[in-house]
């Protein structure tokens, strides 16, 4: 399968609390800590205490779940982890790199990301470190040499989407909910552009202005990454859908020109709402979409999956498209998604106190989840 690392970039910003863009907003108190229990779940199988289980009000289970089943399934000395703290709102039991991030602020406010700059400019420089040590919670090997670049963070297609328009790019993203609300996001960006005094590509060949008026700093992040890897000759695969394709953007308006392959799901390269495919050709980025059957299941999880919920994140589809290359078939994929998925209820039942599972099999809802 050739060494890679997984590198998951998590963090937080205040636009998810925005009502109606994010199925992240559905609990304003356990929404912050989404992206630090991905980390723990991908790390270890499990949330650290105090942790939540990450589920939407729907019914549907982070996409950590899936990074984690694959890691299971691969032999997670095969797949080493390393995770970036680019501004996370809550304490995480996973060990992170810092690039001195903090929580991002509302995508309406002049300057949501004031520290921008330093936020891209440690990424860069972290970059050749991750690549040759893998680093991260039960790492191991020799070194990598591929990456593959991931994020966590509640409301973030929101904030990719201020970075396009921002850039001057295809202003279209996904989002964690069934039916796509791209109209309202486009108005919180609008507003959000009106406060910063940025027209619409505005901040054409300005990647870290973009991300500090209408962004991010997971996107900050994740671009000087991207960067880093351009400028070490490091070999990365983009593992997610558009809030990935926003930050390879801002690695081409840096004057990054490699080539950029980008791993998400069908779920997020087939929905016309999020105009991905066009905008992968805008940037130059060699698009794979995995599927791995979820509407063949039987488990609530894989239905909740199936309907269009958390469509993608945590590496997601660049787990799935490594589950690909390494032959696993997608119904060993599927069943164990369906018993990550189990075993975190269960032990978070057992944990609560709360009795035994439901005897139909539904999947209660912990926490508020995602973009």
């Amino acid at each position: 399968m050739g060494d890679v690392t997984l590198v998951v970039v998590a963090g937080t910003t205040e636009t998810a609390a925005i009502d109606g863009i994010s199925a992240a907003g559905a609990d304003p108190d356990l929404r912050v800590h989404t992206p630090s229990a991905d980390l723990e779940i991908v790390a270890s199988g499990r949330p650290g205490p105090g942790s939540p289980v990450p589920v939407s009000p729907g019914g549907c289970p982070t996409p950590a779940v899936v990074t984690r089943a694959v890691r299971e399934l691969l032999g997670p000395e095969s797949l080493p982890v390393a995770f970036v703290d680019a501004g996370l709102g809550a304490p995480t039991a996973a060990a992170t790199r810092g690039v001195g991030a903090a929580p991002g602020g509302d995508v309406r406010d002049p300057e949501p990301v004031p520290g921008a700059a330093t936020v891209f400019e440690r990424a860069r420089s972290l970059a050749p470190a991750l690549a040759a040590s893998g680093s991260g919670d039960d790492a191991g090997g020799d070194g990598a040499t591929e990456l593959l670049v991931a994020e966590t963070i509640p409301g973030g297609t929101t904030t990719a989407l201020g970075v396009l328009t921002a850039l001057g790019e295809r202003a279209a993203v996904s989002s964690s909910l069934p039916a796509n609300p791209i109209e309202r996001k486009r108005r919180v960006v609008a507003e959000g552009l009106d406060a910063s005094g940025l027209d619409p590509g505005g901040a054409a060949g300005d990647p870290i202005e973009a991300v500090r008026l209408a962004g991010d700093p997971v996107l900050a992040a994740v671009a000087g990454l991207l960067v880093g890897c351009a400028d070490a000759g490091i070999d990365v695969t983009l593992a997610g859908g558009t809030q990935l394709a926003a930050a390879a953007a801002l690695a081409r308006h840096a004057g990054v020109d490699r080539r950029l392959p980008l791993a998400t799901t069908s779920l997020v390269a087939d929905d016309p709402t999020a105009d991905l495919p066009a905008l992968a050709g805008d940037l130059d980025l060699a698009l794979a979409a995995a599927d791995p059957g979820f509407a063949e299941g039987d488990h609530p999880a894989l239905a909740a999956y199936a309907r269009g919920e958390a469509k993608e994140g945590v590496g997601m589809g660049g787990a799935l498209a490594l589950a690909d290359r390494a032959r696993v078939t997608d119904a060993a994929v599927r069943d164990r998604i369906a018993a990550v998925t189990d075993r975190l209820l269960a032990e978070r039942r057992a944990s609560d106190g709360s009795g035994d599972a439901e005897p139909d099999g539904s999947t209660p809802t912990d926490g508020g989840d995602r973009r």
